[in-house]
């Protein structure tokens, strides 16, 4: 019998808020353990949540980037459960009324029609604190509690059952990743837990419409440890029914260093965790003149850039994803191209020097030393001819360190290409004169000793003859 996956994607998505959803307490990551908390996120008795605005503004962002629709009226609820990270005994979450509801994200995997996810809601939440386990002064035989992640604002985004394999799983995770840092809501840290993932998994056979007994994965943190913890457990899964036993509802944890899921505890329902509304927080009204406001400043979302660069600007399909990945990169592009009409060239270069050089130096775009100014400056002196595209890359290397424009490093550095077409003839007879043998050859009909000849003359001009005059230059004396 074939079975068929059926998934189900719980995102965590922490918020890039100076302060927390409840308090004035900092939200910055890596402090001093339990320096960064106060009565409120310290849950202790007769300490009143406040909610933090912003919050609300990156929750309606989120929905409006995702298709969903606003509720005007949200409610926060107590969802109480024990766990020695959960100081107040209970998270505020939302339930029956979240923010967000009813959304969509297309999604693509290779060689494969878009298919539409469903996202059932996005709500707003609080974190919990963070274990710390043998990991940290003084705790080498023991564990402790840093709290200072508790009362952070996270928002949780939980997809439909629509996935049907661990690439579709994949795509929508990447897609919902791209959506909320290019609107700035989360930094997309996934190492540091900023952007994290609870997985549904379960089978069912081919042609069936009834779902089988899921499974959630805890809290994975990369996009490759999610495939592999989705492909694990779907074949735990089918071993399992077809020798004859029976999937349980339970939470388990994945292990990368062994590429399995293991069991954790019971699956909780909704009732073990005995959802009320929090009497310590009023109903949330967002009116429609408020989700106007935001969607008004909304910036042009991915999809939309990637299809104007396209059109707008001619680049191909492969280009324009690829300059998408971050608003930081396609912003950085959208100016150079302004500076210089070459986009083709500006995009080459954004993929291949740029992105190397920041790789190589472990930055990102933002800090990159050589700007869509100096990129537009260097890529509008080889279109003029006055440098090849060959000592371009000098030249690139050049700007990279000193920070100096191309024309200044051109001239500095006497890098000017030769178009002279009588200074080029002259060390074409040379060469000529040199190496007889090869003449014969190409006139004999070996057209690849042209090749030999070019780069004879570029490294007798130290790369400075104009490659175009070159070529055409060498035919004519070659053919006799």
């Amino acid at each position: 019998m074939k079975y068929q996956p059926v998934i189900g994607l719980e995102v965590h998505i922490q918020l890039k808020t100076k302060t927390k959803i409840f308090c004035g307490c900092s939200t910055t990551f890596g402090a001093e353990p339990n320096s960064q908390t106060c009565p409120v996120c310290l849950g202790m008795p007769g300490a009143l949540p406040v909610l933090n605005k912003q919050v609300v503004e990156f929750a309606i962002m989120a929905g409006l980037a995702t298709n969903c629709s606003i509720a005007e009226r949200s409610i926060f609820a107590r969802k109480n459960y024990f766990y020695p990270d959960l100081p107040k005994g209970y998270q505020i979450s939302q339930f029956e009324d979240p923010i967000c509801q009813r959304g969509w994200l297309d999604i693509q995997v290779e060689g494969e029609p878009v298919k539409r996810i469903g996202l059932t809601r996005i709500h707003m939440e609080e974190d919990a604190g963070k274990l710390v386990h043998g990991d940290a002064p003084g705790l080498e035989d023991g564990s402790g509690v840093d709290l200072n992640r508790a009362c952070t604002p996270l928002l949780e985004a939980v997809s439909e059952p629509d996935l049907r394999s661990s690439d579709e799983a994949v795509a929508y995770l990447k897609k919902l990743h791209q959506i909320v840092t290019w609107l700035g809501l989360c930094d997309g840290n996934m190492e540091e837990g900023s952007f994290r993932c609870d997985a549904n998994v379960s089978v069912m056979p081919v042609g069936s419409d009834t779902f089988g007994t899921r499974a959630e994965i805890k809290n994975v943190n990369s996009f490759r440890f999610v495939k592999q913890a989705i492909e694990y457990e779907i074949e735990r899964q089918i071993e399992l029914i077809e020798d004859g036993g029976t999937v349980v509802q339970e939470t388990r944890l994945f292990d990368p260093n062994v590429g399995k899921t293991r069991s954790m505890r019971g699956k909780e329902e909704a009732h073990d965790y005995r959802y009320f509304p929090d009497p310590d927080l009023v109903p949330l009204v967002v009116d429609s003149a408020w989700v106007e406001r935001v969607r008004s400043g909304l910036p042009e979302l991915p999809e939309a850039r990637r299809e104007r660069f396209m059109e707008q600007h001619g680049l191909p399909l492969y280009d324009a994803e690829v300059l998408t990945a971050s608003r930081q990169l396609a912003d950085y592009v959208e100016e150079a191209i302004s500076r210089h009409n070459n986009p083709k060239a500006i995009s080459n270069w954004a993929m291949g020097e740029i992105t190397r050089g920041l790789n190589d130096n472990g930055i990102a775009i933002e800090a990159c030393p050589v700007t869509p100014q100096l990129l537009a400056g260097l890529i509008a002196l080889i279109d003029g001819g006055t440098i090849s595209g060959k000592i371009a890359k000098t030249v690139f290397d050049e700007m990279w360190k000193s920070g100096k424009d191309a024309e200044t490093i051109v001239k500095e550095q006497g890098l000017v290409q030769v178009s002279d077409s009588g200074a080029i003839e002259a060390i074409i007879d040379e060469i000529m004169a040199a190496n007889a043998g090869q003449v014969e050859e190409y006139r004999g009909g070996k057209d690849k000793v042209l090749g030999f000849f070019v780069g004879q003359v570029m490294k007798a001009s130290k790369g400075k003859a104009n490659p175009a005059v070159v070529n055409e230059l060498l035919l004519a004396k070659l053919k006799g």
